[in-house]
């Protein structure tokens, strides 16, 4: 097990359950909320899980990767990315599922998701791939799943200073 093909793997499972919330008939009120509490909860506890597990470990041994100057500019992103997107998913709350603002609310939080994912996988995972060994990369990996495991149902989310958390981890 490799955290960063793990990573990758729930990125996948993030883009598909954000895909299967356009499938869905809009009156299908029943089914979108029930997609949108599992994606919900996948989205927090994956970003608790790497705030926990991978970026403490990236500020120690990373460099930077791709446009990113070096593993703390990385990590400070990352963190205000996942606040982010915390913010974007807490706005749908208590919304009307399937009504015009509650889909505008989850376009919201699936753009900043997309974002976020995609300057990890260029940045984060790149520079964590080049500069840690294989057995740390397991070793993060079986942490992190235990971790997601134990959170199945979900934690309550909490934004985090982006510059504290680098000074406490880095």
């Amino acid at each position: 097990m490799d955290i960063t093909e793990l990573i990758l793997f729930q990125h996948h499972e993030q883009r598909r359950t954000f895909a299967l919330l356009d499938e869905v008939p809009r009156d299908d009120v029943a089914a979108l909320g029930a997609i949108w509490s599992r994606l919900e909860v996948l989205l927090e506890v994956h970003a608790a899980a790497e705030e926990k597990f991978f970026y403490p470990i990236l500020l120690a041994i990373g460099r930077g990767a791709a446009d990113a100057d070096s593993a703390r500019d990385e990590t400070k992103d990352a963190v205000k990315d996942h606040n982010e997107i915390r913010d974007a998913v807490r706005k749908v709350a208590g919304l009307e599922t399937g009504s015009a603002a509650w889909w505008q609310r989850v376009t919201e939080a699936r753009i900043a998701n997309s974002d976020h994912m995609a300057e990890e996988e260029r940045q984060d995972l790149a520079d964590f791939r080049r500069h840690a060994d294989l057995q740390t990369r397991h070793d993060i990996a079986l942490a992190f799943i235990a971790f997601e495991n134990e959170h199945a149902y979900g934690i309550a989310p909490i934004d985090k200073d982006p510059e504290s958390y680098v000074e406490e981890h880095g």
